[in-house]
């Protein structure tokens, strides 16, 4: 509890649009730590950012593939909060397809400032093969990476207890994947609270 109370705090600091980066050569540098949220296109990734801060920082859209840029936004003095492009877009044009691809890859290698990456997965479908891909690539990088599932409000609770112990069973099996995960929903508030406090909790541990 005292963590979700301190994460509530966190994010009602100010929250500033700092930077939009399309090529690698683009990224810069900070001394913040950062914390970034990656997930396949239409994983409800804006919506939750949105949640988190209860600002409309991030473009949220029904169409896959709005966010194409790696998206820097300044929370206070403490961290920045990276939203970073959706994968797994296939309708986007091929070039379209490895640019953002190859951004979110140069990204999430080598890079110093970033802490966690919590990687959102859509509770009405689970783990796909790109989720995989992307788990794996961070596996060998050594980034830290916590499980968040997406949309919890979709599914009755049976259905969505077996998708959560599934998917955990699944991330047991990848060396980098943090060892507990969160069922959230933008709509109703589910797991917002819990999210926030691990934010802090990560930049605490600094």
């Amino acid at each position: 509890m005292a963590f979700e109370t301190k994460g509530k705090a966190l994010f009602e600091q100010e929250v500033v649009f700092t930077r939009g980066v399309r090529t690698e050569s683009e990224l810069p540098t900070f001394r913040l730590p950062e914390i970034a949220f990656a997930g396949r296109s239409n994983v409800g990734k804006s919506s939750l950012i949105n949640s988190l801060t209860s600002k409309p920082i991030a473009r949220a859209s029904n169409t896959p593939g709005r966010t194409q840029e790696v998206n820097f936004f300044q929370v206070g003095q403490q961290f920045f909060l990276v939203d970073l492009p959706g994968y797994g877009y296939a309708a986007a044009p091929k070039k379209m397809v490895e640019m953002w691809t190859r951004l979110i890859h140069d990204y999430l290698r080598g890079r110093q400032q970033l802490k966690r990456v919590f990687l959102l997965i859509d509770a009405r479908h689970g783990l796909k093969k790109v989720d995989e891909d992307i788990m794996k690539m961070l596996d060998r990088s050594g980034v830290s990476y916590y499980i968040v599932l997406t949309k919890a409000d979709k599914l009755k609770k049976s259905e969505l207890d077996d998708v959560f112990q599934k998917t955990f069973e699944k991330g047991k099996e990848h060396v980098a994947c943090y060892p507990e995960m969160l069922m959230t929903s933008s709509e109703t508030g589910q797991g917002l609270a819990e999210l926030r406090g691990e934010v802090y909790r990560v930049l605490e541990d600094l």
